[in-house]
């Protein structure tokens, strides 16, 4: 027995409850995955090669990261995003790509979405216009803060029931001021390209032909020309119709679209006009059962502030706007390696790609083998803090035992030293 032995276990040991007290020491870093020390034994080249070498003790073969998924957590901030699954985020460091899987993030001056050390999260950018993804290159995504400009209305769909029971109105000539002229109405609200709103009535006529229903509109009581509204200048023309059949269904227009006359709405309030309008009726019924309005909605809305965010599990970006829409300003990816335990730690939740790694395998969060994300919510440390204590005190043991072998070697060589 020699002291080489003991004097490597008490290495290893040592070596053990560091990578032990690191694990507990981030117990409650976001994002961290524990270590765990592994070793190998050691063997003296023997010349001869005899099998019955003793061996001259261990050595840390490698500190193995283990990259099991932690627990995921809600917080209150809607730019913290979880990974439950495998993947690391692309941090950008003034150009250098860093990964992690802290997923804290917030928005600097600029507008980027930015982690503790400032390092950019990067993704696919959207058209600040239409929120169409753009397909491309990783880059780092800056959220744009600017108001959603507003739109127009240009289709609109309606869906109503339409009483069967119902007779031909007793006056003969519509009028909008006139109840005893029509048979019901419904009211939508709709948005010049300034995002003004104004008030559009449509007013179902029962045709003495049966099964035929005449329709008329208005927007804010005017007509076709934006002059109040008669039986003749309202905003459909000639009071287009609506056919059904004996079961109800429409049959005519049979794609169920009425476009109003004259190019659209004429409005006065300095807007493009006139503005085209297209109605779809083609969920509408005639049942015998009361007038009900079924479907009413509209592609128009008015301009509106940005007002918070919210991730997607594919990793979409959506801006929540205070007209009530929202819309895509980017898309966060993903990275995966071959080998994640070949990643080199830099510190702060970050790893760097190596040669035992691999390149990066990026895509966007739910496809190949990529976990998806979670919005308002954090991945918490993987450490089983229980584990960690019992290592602990396993480490601890064999510490002392490898004392014991170095203190019964230092008893043989007494005993040869006092012999005479």
């Amino acid at each position: 027995m020699g002291f080489q032995q003991g004097l490597s276990g008490l290495n290893a040991a040592a070596k053990s409850l560091d990578v032990i007290g690191n694990n507990v020491a981030n117990a409650s870093t976001v994002g961290f995955k524990q270590s765990q020390a592994q070793f190998a034994d050691v063997y003296a080249s023997i010349l001869g090669g005899s099998d019955s070498a003793a061996g001259i003790g261990t050595r840390v073969s490698t500190v193995a990261q283990q990259f099991g998924q932690g627990n995921v957590s809600v917080t209150n901030n809607p730019l913290d995003i979880a990974i439950n699954g495998q993947g690391f985020y692309q941090m950008d460091n003034n150009g250098a790509i860093t990964y992690s899987r802290n997923g804290q993030f917030q928005l600097d001056r600029n507008g980027f979405i930015v982690n503790a050390q400032s390092h950019k999260l990067t993704g696919l950018s959207a058209n600040p216009l239409t929120g169409a993804i753009t397909q491309g290159s990783s880059a780092p995504l800056q959220i744009s803060t600017q108001s959603l400009v507003p739109q127009s209305t240009s289709t609109s769909s309606v869906g109503v029931n339409l009483d069967s029971r119902q007779l031909v109105p007793t006056t003969p000539i519509f009028s909008p001021t006139d109840s005893t002229s029509y048979n019901s109405s419904t009211a939508l609200t709709v948005f010049d390209s300034l995002g003004n709103s104004h008030i559009a009535t449509q007013y179902f006529v029962k045709n003495a032909t049966v099964n035929t229903w005449d329709i008329h509109m208005t927007v804010d009581d005017l007509g076709l020309d934006g002059a109040a509204a008669t039986a003749t200048n309202t905003l459909l023309g000639t009071s287009p119709t609506l056919t059904f059949n004996s079961t109800g269904a429409l049959i005519t227009p049979a794609t169920g679209d009425v476009t109003v006359p004259g190019g659209g709405i004429v409005f006065s309030t300095g807007s493009t006009t006139p503005q085209p309008l297209v109605l779809n009726y083609i969920s509408s019924t005639q049942f015998g059962a009361t007038f009900a309005v079924n479907q009413l909605t509209q592609n128009g809305f008015t301009s509106g502030q940005l007002s918070g965010f919210s991730t997607s599990a594919d990793g979409t970006i959506f801006g929540r706007y205070t007209n009530g829409q929202s819309k895509a300003l980017g898309q966060v990816l993903l990275a995966n390696f071959t080998n994640p335990q070949g990643l080199q730690p830099l510190g702060g939740n970050e790893w760097s790609a190596s040669a035992s790694s691999g390149a990066p395998l990026v895509g966007t969060p739910g496809s190949s083998s990529l976990g998806v994300l979670q919005s308002s919510a954090v991945e918490e440390s993987n450490v089983d803090l229980t584990a960690e204590l019992v290592n602990m005190i396993v480490a601890q043991r064999v510490y002392q035992a490898n004392a014991q072998t170095i203190k019964a070697q230092d008893s043989v060589l007494q005993t040869i030293t006092n012999l005479r």
